[in-house]
C-alpha cells in the first residue's frame, strides 16, 4: 500500500508544487496513479504565501485530487485568530502571540495584502483580516482532519499521546505534542508519520518518520514515498530509502 507525503509548508508554495513535481514524477515512473498525497499540516505561518498555499490545496481537493490535508497547530493559530483575535491557544507560550515574529502571523496576513506590525491596534488588523481573508479559506482550516490511518501509517502533525489508543487521542496531542512523544522509543501500533519538530532533514526512527526538514527556515520542503513501513525520500536524481538507524547500520 502505498502512500506519499509532504512534510510542514509554512507558506512555500513554490517548495510546494516542486515536491508535487517529485510525486509526480515518482508515479510516471511506478505507474501509480491513484496513492494519497498526505500534507501533516502547518500550511501556513513564515513564509510568503500562506494563502496561495490554501488556495492551491483547496482548489486541488474541489478538483479531485487525491490529497489529503492535515491541519498543524499554525493553521488551528491562525484560524483561533480570525474567530476572535482575544482567544489564545493555552498551548502557546504565555510571552507569544500569533502574530509575533517568531510564530509567523504577520507574513501570513501579509500573503492577504494586511501590514500587521505589533504595534498595529489589534482590533483595527482583525477588522482588516476579516475583509481580506476569503471565507472559505478558514472554512477549510477550520474543517481539516487531525489524523489520517493508511495501512501500517498513521500521519498526525506534531505526534501521539504514548500509550493511548488512536481513538482516544486528544488534537491538543496531536497539533502540539513534543519531547513525551519525540523521546518515547515504543512501537505505536502503526509508523507514525509527523512534522512539528524541525530537523535538517527527513528523519525514520523506527517507530516514527519526522518529515520537517525546516522550510519556514529557510530549508527544504520534504516529499516522501511510504509502502508498508519502507519509506523513501524523493529528489530530483529518484528515491533514496530512509531507514531506520539500526537497519541503516545493519547494512553497512
Amino acid at each position: 500500500m502505498r502512500t506519499y507525503a509532504i512534510g510542514d509548508i509554512h507558506g512555500h508554495l513554490d517548495l510546494l508544487k516542486a515536491a508535487h513535481a517529485l510525486i509526480a514524477a515518482d508515479r510516471a515512473a511506478t505507474g501509480d496513479a491513484g496513492a494519497p498525497v498526505v500534507h501533516v499540516g502547518d500550511l501556513v505561518d513564515r513564509g510568503p504565501d500562506s494563502s496561495g498555499v490554501i488556495e492551491y490545496l483547496l482548489q486541488g481537493q474541489a478538483a479531485g485530487m487525491p490529497w489529503v490535508v492535515l491541519k498543524g497547530n499554525h493553521d488551528q493559530l491562525f484560524a483561533r485568530f480570525m474567530g476572535d483575535p482575544a482567544d489564545r491557544d493555552p498551548r502557546l507560550r504565555a510571552d507569544l502571540a500569533w502574530l509575533h515574529p517568531r510564530i509567523g502571523g504577520g507574513a501570513t496576513l501579509a500573503s492577504y495584502g494586511i501590514h500587521a506590525p505589533a504595534d498595529r491596534p489589534l482590533a483595527r488588523v482583525h477588522a482588516e483580516a476579516s475583509e481580506a481573508v476569503p471565507p472559505g479559506h478558514i472554512g477549510f482550516l477550520r474543517t481539516l482532519p487531525t489524523w489520517f490511518l493508511r495501512g501500517d501509517a498513521l500521519f498526525v502533525h506534531a505526534g501521539v499521546r504514548p500509550g493511548i489508543d488512536l481513538r482516544e487521542q486528544v488534537d491538543d496531542d496531536l497539533l502540539w505534542i513534543r519531547h513525551e512523544f519525540l523521546d518515547d522509543t515504543r512501537d505505536h501500533g502503526a509508523l507514525v508519520v509527523h512534522g512539528h519538530t524541525a530537523l535538517s532533514a527527513p528523519t525514520h526512527y523506527g517507530n516514527r518518520l519526522n518529515l520537517d526538514s525546516g522550510a519556514a527556515y529557510g530549508g527544504p520542503l520534504t516529499a516522501v514515498v511510504i509502502e508498508g513501513r519502507d519509506v523513501w525520500h524523493l529528489t530530483e536524481a529518484g528515491r533514496v530509502r530512509l531507514d531506520p538507524p539500526q537497519r541503516a547500520a545493519a547494512a553497512e
